[in-house]
């Protein structure tokens, strides 16, 4: 039989917690006037954020990138188009140029499995010798691929440029590229492979380009702390995203001047150089501009669900309190008659 212990004999000191008027009603009550406030709060500061977004993937005939829908990953020359549109409010903080795919299922198990991690941590054995786990893009013409896996050969290549036009006038939007991937990814868990980091192309001799990229991994940029595996296009990208509807942060537009709003007003365009191919599975793209707040970039979803949930315990708080008030002081006890 088991040990004459507290543990085992169960006699272990307990404390139940008595569920009474006096302590649930305060609770309900509490708890919705602390989340409605805060809801009120997060959706009003959700709904001042900036936001527009436009649908590139030129599935409309009259849309300007209809010429483009069936391109493939090797189109030559590239297909450009341009789709003209108006900024009915200005932007007047830093705003945020994303892209968006849609119907586009990177958490798939294989998909994401699909990388070498210590490949791009700059690991040179690694180089020459990909995980298998890569398969089928771990090598091509008896070439290991570098960066290798289905992540990496389908990582998003349009080109988008922004113009504001006045007076028929184009100024070219200046769009910053650093900066959008996260620090740890940049300086940790990404690194070129080690040897002369002046000459990526003696570094990643002996490799081959992804299948569908057009150019090898060290032209991705002309700028050397922006190029091979530390491009910070492509660490975006490698990030995978839980959702078949997703949006990557592409470019920085910066407020310059204080007294200016950072894109005012009026009539852009955008300028697109379409190599990403969508259309064969009924995908989506999208071009989003957006400003952010303390809490980040537009979702009432938070807000919302703080108010719900204040409003219900709040509702449940009063009906209690009318049941209680109504039925509470009633005599439960039975007469026992002699």
């Amino acid at each position: 039989k088991p040990d004459n212990t507290a543990f085992k004999q169960q006699r272990l000191p307990a404390w139940q917690p008595i569920l009474t008027a006096g302590t649930v009603l305060p609770a309900f009550f509490v708890i919705g006037l602390i989340f409605i406030p805060i809801g009120i709060g997060i959706f009003v500061t959700s709904n001042n954020i900036r936001e527009y977004e436009i649908d590139y993937t030129g599935t409309d005939p009259s849309s300007p990138c209809n010429k483009c829908l069936n391109v493939s990953w090797d189109s030559t020359p590239p297909c450009t188009c341009t789709i003209n549109f108006t900024l009915e409010h200005s932007f007047e903080s830093n705003v945020f140029m994303y892209y968006g795919l849609s119907n586009f299922y990177q958490n798939h198990r294989r998909y994401v499995k699909s990388r070498d991690d210590s490949q791009l941590n700059g690991d040179n054995s690694s180089l020459l010798n990909p995980s298998k786990e890569c398969e089928p893009y771990r090598t091509n013409e008896d070439k290991p691929i570098a960066p290798c896996g289905a992540i990496a050969n389908s990582m998003f290549n349009d080109t988008l440029e922004l113009y504001r036009i006045d007076n028929d006038t184009r100024t070219p939007i200046t769009l910053i590229k650093k900066g959008i991937a996260w620090w740890t990814d940049k300086n940790v868990k990404f690194r070129n492979p080690t040897g002369d980091g002046n000459n990526l192309t003696a570094l990643f001799q002996g490799t081959t380009k992804p299948v569908n990229w057009p150019k090898p991994v060290y032209m991705l940029d002309s700028e050397l702390d922006n190029n091979g595996f530390i491009n910070e296009d492509f660490i975006v990208w490698m990030r995978t995203a839980a959702l078949p509807t997703f949006r990557k942060l592409y470019r920085l537009i910066e407020r310059k001047n204080n007294l200016q709003p950072t894109l005012q007003a009026g009539k852009y365009s955008l300028e697109i150089t379409y190599n990403y191919p969508v259309y064969s599975f009924d995908g989506r793209k999208r071009m989003i501009l957006s400003t952010i707040s303390w809490m980040g970039g537009k979702n009432p979803f938070l807000g919302i669900a703080y108010i719900t949930v204040g409003s219900i315990c709040f509702f449940l708080g009063v009906v209690l309190l009318i049941i209680h008030h109504k039925y509470g002081n009633r005599n439960t006890s039975a007469d026992i008659p002699n």
